[in-house]
Order: C-alpha cells, then sequence, then structure tokens
C-alpha cells in the first residue's frame, strides 16, 4: 500500500495524470483482453521456467548468473534442428532431436563453469557471466548464416509453410503447452529440492562445504550435477521458446530473463510455489510500464522508475520481518 501510495505521489508531480488511471491502465495492458491474459501467463511461464532452472545451484549458494545464454544456446539448438533436418525426417523425430539437443546443450554450458569451479574453485558468477555474451554472439553469428530473406541479417519465421519442428496446440490455445510444462517443473522441482536426497544435500552444501564434507557428502559432485540440472532446465527454456512461443532466432529472444530470474527467486526465497507469484509480480509490472507508456505518451522509463520503488518497498520490508524493532526506556542512571 506504501508503494501504491508514494507512485501515486510521483505520477502526480512528475507528470501531472491521474495515478488511479495509471493503475488501471496496468492491470487492462495484463488483464484487459483474453489474449492479453494468454500472454502474461505465457511471459510467466518462460520466466518461472528459468527462475526454477537456477533456483537448485541458488540453494547451494552457487550463482549461476548464466541462465540467459543456457536458454539461447538451448534456442540455438532448437533452430537448428528445425533449419538443418527439415525434410530430412518425419516432424515427430525432429522434435525429438530438438528436445534431446537443447536440454543437452543448456546442460554442456552450464557444466562448463560447474567443472571449473568444483575442480579449480574459480568465480562462477564471472564465469557464467561470460557465457552469456558467448552464447549471445553464437546466436548472432548463425543469424548471419541462417539469414532469411537473404542480406537481412537475422531469421524470419522457420519453416512457415512446413512448419516442421512447431510444437502442437493443445486445447487451441498457442502457449497452453509451454504453461502446463513449465507447472511440472515446479511441482517437480519443489518435491526435488524438499524431498528428494539431492534436495537435502545441496541445502547441506548451502549451508556449509565443510560441514557438507564432513558428513561425507561429496560436495564436487553436488555442485557439478546441481549445475547440470539448471543448464539442463535453461535448455528446455530455449527449446519452449522457439518451438511454440516463437518459432524464429533473434539474439533477444530470451529477452533478460536468464538476469531476472535472480530476483524471482530472491523474493520467493528459493521456493517453487512462491516463485510462481514473484514471476507474476514482475511481469505483470514490465507490462504496465508498457502500458502506461502508450497509453499516456510516458516513455518506458517513467514506467520503469515506478516498478523500480514498488520492489523497492518489497524488498525493504524484508528488514522488518527479519529484525524487531525495540525501543528501549533511558533510566537516566549510569553504570559506576
Amino acid at each position: 500500500m506504501a508503494a501504491l501510495i508514494v507512485c501515486g505521489l510521483i505520477t502526480t508531480l512528475v507528470t501531472g495524470e491521474d495515478p488511479i488511471a495509471v493503475y488501471v491502465s496496468m492491470w487492462k495492458g495484463s488483464f484487459g483482453t483474453t489474449r492479453r491474459f494468454w500472454v502474461l501467463l505465457q511471459n510467466i511461464a518462460m520466466l518461472l521456467c528459468v527462475s526454477l532452472a537456477v533456483t537448485p545451484a541458488f540453494r547451494m549458494r552457487c550463482w549461476n548468473l548464466g541462465g540467459e545464454g543456457q536458454a539461447l544456446i538451448g534456442c540455438l539448438c532448437a533452430a537448428a534442428c528445425m533449419i538443418l533436418l527439415a525434410g530430412k525426417m518425419p516432424n515427430w523425430l525432429v522434435i525429438v532431436c530438438m528436445i534431446v539437443s537443447s536440454i543437452f546443450a543448456g546442460a554442456v554450458w552450464a557444466g562448463i563453469p560447474a567443472f571449473f569451479k568444483a575442480k579449480y574453485n574459480t568465480n562462477e558468477t564471472l564465469f557464467t557471466l561470460m557465457m552469456n555474451y558467448v552464447a549471445t554472439q553464437l546466436v548472432a553469428y548463425f543469424c548471419v548464416v541462417w539469414e532469411n530473406p537473404k542480406g537481412s541479417g537475422q531469421i524470419g519465421i522457420i519453416n512457415p509453410n512446413s512448419q516442421i519442428g512447431w510444437f502442437p496446440v493443445i486445447g487451441g490455445q498457442k502457449y497452453l503447452l509451454n504453461i502446463l510444462v513449465v507447472a511440472l517443473v515446479c511441482i517437480a522441482m519443489h518435491i526435488y529440492l524438499n524431498y528428494s536426497k539431492h534436495g537435502y544435500e545441496i541445502a547441506v552444501v548451502g549451508e556449509s562445504e565443510r560441514t557438507a564434507r564432513y558428513v561425507g557428502i561429496k560436495v564436487d559432485k553436488v555442485i557439478i550435477r546441481t549445475m547440470l540440472l539448471s543448464g539442463a532446465l535453461c535448455g528446455l527454456a530455449g527449446l519452449l521458446l522457439v518451438g511454440s512461443t516463437n518459432p524464429t532466432l533473434p539474439p533477444t529472444l530470451v529477452v533478460g530473463r536468464g538476469f531476472t530470474e535472480f530476483m524471482v527467486s530472491w523474493l520467493a526465497k528459493f521456493n517453487p510455489i512462491w516463485m510462481i507469484l514473484t514471476s507474476l509480480l514482475l511481469v505483470f509490472l514490465g507490462r504496465g510500464a508498457g502500458e502506461i507508456a502508450t497509453n499516456f505518451g510516458l516513455n518506458q522509463s517513467f514506467g520503469d522508475i515506478l516498478t523500480g520503488v514498488i520492489l523497492f518497498f518489497i524488498i525493504g520490508s524484508e528488514f522488518f520481518i527479519n529484525y524487531q524493532i525495540k525501543l528501549t526506556k533511558n533510566t537516566g542512571k549510569e553504570e559506576e
């Protein structure tokens, strides 16, 4: 409530617009029509998928910030199968190749920094960040190699006529398959982290590597295994983006989800179920920022300012959740 009041004051003082109208516009940007609602669910699903992917590593205090690169590599492998295998094998087999190659590539992309972290104690934060840039440039390179139309420097819709590699539409809704797959991943991740032996080992390593080694846990093995899982799920996100959401391959296809996932996971305290709500919040704010920029003639930056204020209050409330403020009464007596 405090965040909304402050945002209302900022809106009135800076733009002169009615803050209530701005909030209504943000709401309509996500829930105003059936199509907007489905797009909202799709965006939540994709952000949630990458967030779920990196959460096991975050719980282990292994900061995998390479989710974007791992998802992009998954996108690249899915697109490669669609382009290179079209007409050479049945559609179902192309889809199988897309699934296997995308998940495997994402796992490998995360496994490289995991290996060096486990064996040589390298900084996984910098390593995974650098891998993002390598993945982006690889995608940019193949966009030129496979450019369509020629000379455009980008890939248009892949296989628009034959639809080879396109995932099936369920229930007449283009995005329903993605939403169902991510929902299953969310449930599976909740069970994995909270009720499996691997989840227990991840928690112990996250608390203290020394304690983990003392109780017989092979820390290096846990690091590599967990990072491979994270990369594989990021590859799955890339697969869903190309095979179901948008059958093309621009370098911006992941659209920063690989960096936003840290906030989603952290705000939910690494709880997969609560991450659904944090993903909803961030996607809603992002779409709302775009909507008010369009409806009120404001640039995107103003919408981002309102988003930042709201997130500031949410993060700031963490202090009052974790700490209790007590006022002590000064008696005026000094110790001798």
